[in-house]
C-alpha cells in the first residue's frame, strides 16, 4: 500500500473524495514535502489571506490546523480562527493544540455549519482537490454565503509537478485524490459561485492559489440547475 493510500480513506469512487485519518503521519509527511519551508510557505498563505486584527476567519479542510494557528496569530485576541475538517482524528489533533482564539469543528465543505455572512475571510489550502467532485461547485457556494459581502477569499491547492519524478512522487505522497486535482478549474469554481476574481498565482514550490472577494452588493448564489429542480 502506498503511502498516500496509508494516510488517506476514500470512497468507492476515484472522485468521491476522500479524508486523511493518520494526524501525525500527515504532520511527518507535510515537514518532508515541504523540505523544511513549511512554516515559511503557508506564513506567505496567512499573508495572502489578508486578515487583520479582530476578524473572523474560517479554514476549510483545515486538517491539524496548521494554517489556522497562523490565521489566528494574524487576528489577535479580539478576533477568532475557526477551523473545519471532515476527518475527526485531524480535528482532534488540532483541537489539543488551539491557541484561545482559535475553534475546531468537524464537518463538510459543502454544508457548512455556520450561519449567512457569518466571517470576514474564508480560507483553504489543500483541501479542494479532496472534496468529491460533484459536491465542489456547493462547497463553493457555501463559502460564499458564508463570507459576508466584500469578505475575501483564498483557495490554494497543488500545483501538479511537470517532470516525471515530481509526478510519481505527488501521487505516492497524496494518493487517489491528486488525480483529480481541480487546480486548472479552481477560478471557474470560484467565479460560478458568485466571488469576484482579484488574483491568482503560484506559491513556491507546490502551490497555485486564486484569491477573490465576495461582492458588497451580493445576495447568496442562485441555486445550482439539479437544485432548482428538485
Amino acid at each position: 500500500m502506498g503511502l498516500g493510500r496509508f494516510l488517506h480513506t476514500h470512497g468507492e469512487r476515484e472522485d468521491a473524495g476522500g479524508t486523511i485519518e493518520r494526524a501525525r503521519a500527515y504532520e511527518v509527511m507535510a515537514a518532508v514535502w515541504f523540505a523544511g519551508r513549511r512554516r515559511r510557505v503557508f506564513t506567505r498563505l496567512a499573508a495572502l489571506a489578508d486578515a487583520r486584527s479582530g476578524d473572523t476567519v474560517l479554514d476549510v479542510g483545515c486538517g491539524t490546523g496548521y494554517l489556522t494557528s497562523l490565521l489566528a496569530a494574524r487576528v489577535g485576541p479580539e478576533g477568532r480562527a475557526t477551523g473545519l475538517d471532515p476527518s475527526g482524528p485531524m480535528i482532534d489533533y488540532a483541537r489539543r493544540r488551539a491557541p484561545g482564539n482559535c475553534s475546531y469543528v468537524l464537518g463538510e465543505a459543502q454544508d457548512l455549519p455556520f450561519g449567512d455572512m457569518a466571517f470576514d475571510r474564508v480560507v483553504s489550502s489543500l483541501a479542494v482537490h479532496h472534496i468529491p467532485v460533484d459536491a465542489r461547485d456547493a462547497a463553493m457556494r457555501e463559502m460564499f454565503r458564508v463570507l459576508r459581502p466584500g469578505g475575501r477569499l483564498l483557495i490554494a491547492d497543488f500545483r501538479p509537478p511537470t517532470g516525471r519524478t515530481g509526478a510519481h512522487l505527488t501521487s505516492a505522497l497524496a494518493g487517489p485524490a491528486m488525480a483529480r486535482n481541480p487546480i486548472g478549474r479552481l477560478r471557474g469554481l470560484i467565479t460560478d459561485a458568485g466571488f469576484d476574481v482579484r488574483d491568482e498565482g503560484d506559491q513556491r514550490p507546490l502551490l497555485h492559489y486564486v484569491r477573490a472577494t465576495r461582492p458588497r452588493s451580493s445576495t447568496p448564489a442562485p441555486p445550482l440547475a439539479r437544485d432548482a429542480a428538485e
